[in-house]
């Protein structure tokens, strides 16, 4: 069983809202001592009328690292199948300097096909995007061991995605964070997987913190399989911070008792 506190997360996402919106929700998410802040990396809206107003991610994050001052700030997750690796590991070592050090790199295969095609992105196959991941991991380690100047820190990367062959293959690897949006039962087996990729890497898996989508239903069976980190959702067109003022109190509540 891990040790590490419990942390909890917002992701703001950035459609169906004006950007003076987001700039005081995530002030007020901060504000509340949420530990993560979150964005998400696409083109056009995943939720509501296809044609809403967003805001790109990349630049977003560039300006949430000047807005706030403590909170950890990252995309969950960015798409690789339209970044570059080498591109990509300077975007984030220079967030990481912006921020002073908060940054978290949050990046899967890619899943939302309008992203691809509305900018003239390849979009293949699942298989394919996550064989592009496995050849953009280690590009952008290698790319962050070359900038000048590098990162202020080892700058932690959040692999998002529950596929129990190539995912959390690539996870055992190179994550710091693994993000799974399965339930509670799922969970437990892909931690198990997750287990079996690591012995056969030589990583021990408690070095990966286990992040889950904030839930209350089942939170408590999720914290007991060793889930750490809660994320909860919110966005346009009226972002709600209820349900992350209750997180924050059961994050205090868990810490200070365990």
């Amino acid at each position: 069983m891990t040790d590490r506190p419990v942390r909890v997360g917002l992701q703001l996402q950035p459609e169906h809202l004006d950007y003076a919106t987001i700039r005081r929700v995530a002030a007020g998410a901060e504000d509340l001592g949420v530990d993560l802040l979150f964005n998400a990396d696409h083109f056009h809206p995943v939720t509501g009328p296809p044609d809403g107003p967003t805001f790109e991610c990349w630049t977003m994050l560039a300006a949430w690292a000047e807005s706030t001052s403590r909170v950890e700030i990252g995309a969950l997750v960015s798409g690789n199948g339209y970044r570059n690796p080498d591109l990509l590991a300077d975007m984030a070592r220079t967030v990481d300097h912006i921020s002073a050090g908060r940054l978290v790199l949050g990046i899967g295969s890619g899943w939302f096909e309008r992203d691809y095609t509305g900018y003239g992105y390849e979009f293949g196959t699942a298989g394919s995007r996550l064989d592009d991941l496995a050849r953009a991991l280690p590009r952008i380690e290698s790319r962050w061991a070359e900038l000048d100047p590098p990162p202020t820190r080892r700058i932690p990367v959040l692999i998002g995605g529950g596929g129990e062959k190539k995912t959390l293959r690539l996870a055992a690897k190179h994550a710091d964070i693994w993000h799974s949006y399965a339930d509670a039962e799922a969970l437990e087996r892909k931690l198990r997987i997750l287990g079996e990729h690591c012995a056969a890497a030589g990583r021990d898996p408690a070095g990966i913190e286990i992040s889950v989508m904030g839930r209350t239903a089942d939170r408590d069976r999720m914290y007991a399989l060793g889930a750490r980190l809660f994320t909860v959702h919110t966005g346009g067109p009226e972002p709600d911070l209820a349900g992350l003022r209750e997180f924050l109190a059961w994050r205090d509540e868990r810490n200070t008792t365990s």
